[in-house]
């Protein structure tokens, strides 16, 4: 069992940068296969970023590439969410995301695939 607390949200302008930070507790990080979605009103949940277990391999959705960086420090057992240049259509509520790395599959861009969400933080870009 893992519970993931997410911090860094906030209200930012376009272009602007921020950091979103998920710690993880109750099991090493490193257990894990981590994800960050996001949800914007209206929307349905959308795939943002994913990395493997041991950071070996990441993914990004076509819309955050080049922008958008994830990264873990499992020493830290806190997974991270590097946005730069962003933009208004960012804007939505950001979740982490994990699934245990004794699966077969390391990277997964389907919110069926995880079994722990955080609680969420709202990431507001202004235009």
């Amino acid at each position: 069992q893992v519970q993931l607390v997410e911090s860094g949200g906030g209200l930012v302008q376009a272009g602007g940068s921020l950091r979103l930070s998920c710690a993880a507790s109750g099991r090493p990080l490193s257990t894990y296969n981590m994800g960050w979605f996001r949800q914007a009103p209206g929307k349905e949940r959308e795939f943002v970023a994913a990395i493997s277990w041991n950071g070996g391999v990441t993914y990004y959705a076509d819309s955050v590439k080049g922008r958008f960086a994830i990264s873990r420090d499992n020493a830290k057992n806190t997974v991270y969410l590097q946005m730069s240049s962003l933009k208004p259509e960012d804007t939505a509520v950001y979740y982490c995301a994990a699934f245990l790395r004794t699966s077969i599959v390391v990277i997964s861009t389907e919110a069926d695939e995880y079994d722990y969400w955080s609680q969420g933080t709202q990431v507001t870009v202004s235009s």
